[in-house]
Formats: structure tokens, sequence, C-alpha cells
């Protein structure tokens, strides 16, 4: 299970057929259990044979991380507001002012039931996993960035594939430096549902 083959053979059905596949229009239970067995066997592999550990590092530079990250989400926020105000102004702040409860769901679910098993797979797993298949850090920082947007290309939309694309840049260089799958899946949190609350959840594919 550790050889360079095997290892290739794995990266490829799980970071690019099993989600191109979930782009064809097949039956939604079929690709329910594809996607419950690959992550189980993802699950299997990180804590069995890569011998990962549940386990808070307590050397974490929280000052640090909250200083970058905030810096970052006030550049997202600029950005993003402008965006939805030229593009959509109807949507703007439309869904926190308007259904409250649902912002409240849809933000605890996305992070509880998204956000981390996202995390888990393409930073903690896959860093763990393909690292020496990529020497080249920036090679490998890029590959992921790929594959994380390919992972949601299932959901046909061009500016979920551009955003996760940046974002998945973004989450590989704070996994790279934290090692903490704690401290990216808040930053991923923070930035995503940022989005569906300025008002691009309905572009983005989240219930509005």
């Amino acid at each position: 299970m550790n050889t360079i083959k095997y290892k290739s053979l794995e990266f490829f059905i799980i970071f690019i057929l099993i989600p191109i596949s979930f782009a064809i229009n097949y039956t939604l239970w079929l690709k329910l259990l594809i996607g419950i067995t690959g992550f189980f066997y993802i699950i299997y592999i990180l804590f069995k044979v890569e011998k990962e550990k549940f386990k808070m590092k307590i050397n974490l530079n929280w000052i640090k991380f909250c200083r970058e990250t905030l810096f970052k989400f006030i550049v997202l926020a600029l950005i993003t507001t402008l965006f939805v105000y030229l593009n959509d102004n109807k949507s703007l702040f439309e869904v926190i002012l308007n259904k409250p409860k649902l912002w409240i769901f849809i933000l605890f679910f996305y992070t509880l039931f998204s956000v981390y098993p996202q995390e888990l797979i393409y930073r903690t797993f896959f860093f763990k996993r393909y690292s020496n298949l990529f020497k080249d850090e920036k090679l490998l920082i890029f590959i992921n960035a790929l594959v994380f947007c390919l992972g949601h290309i299932f959901l046909e939309n061009f500016l979920v594939i551009v955003l996760t694309f940046f974002g998945g840049i973004l989450f590989a260089l704070t996994f790279k430096k934290t090692q903490s799958t704690l401290l990216v899946s808040i930053e991923h949190a923070i930035y995503g549902s940022w989005l569906f609350t300025v008002g691009m959840g309905s572009m983005l594919g989240f219930p509005s």
C-alpha cells in the first residue's frame, strides 16, 4: 500500500477518476455509495497505514494565524461584497436578513459535514500520503488546489471551480505552514460561510 505505483493509482482513482465520474449523470445512490466507501477507505489509510493520530497541537501560533486569516478575510470580504453589489445587489446579505434560521442551519451543517471532511481528505490525507509523489513543494500545492477544484466539478459551476482553485492554494499553504487540520478547517469555514452570508449562496449551490 505504500509503494509509488500503488499510491499513484490510488491518487488517480480518488482525486481524478471519482470526481470526474460524479459529473456524469447516473443514479445518486450509486454516487453516495462510492463517496461513502471512498471516505472510509481514506480514513482507514490515514489512521491505520499512515499512522495519523487525532491530537491537538499545543504549540500552535494562534495569534499569527488569526492575524493572517483576518487580513485575508478582509480582502475577500471587500472583493466579494463589491462583486455581489455589482452583479446581483438584491442578493446582498439577503439570507441573513430575511432567513436567519436557514443561515444558522446552513453554516452549522456546512462547517461540520462539509468543511472538516474536505480538509481531512484534501489537506491531511493528501499531504500525508502523496508528499513523496510531488517532491517540488510548489508543484505539490498546485496539484492540491487543482484536485480540490476538480472535486467540485459535479456542481457544474465555473465560479465554484475558480474559487475552489484559489481557495485550495490558500488552504494548502495554511496546512503546510501549520500542519493543523483544525486551523485550516477554521479558515475554510470562515471564507465559505462569508460567501454564503454576503449573498453568493445561489451562485455557489447553497440552499437560499
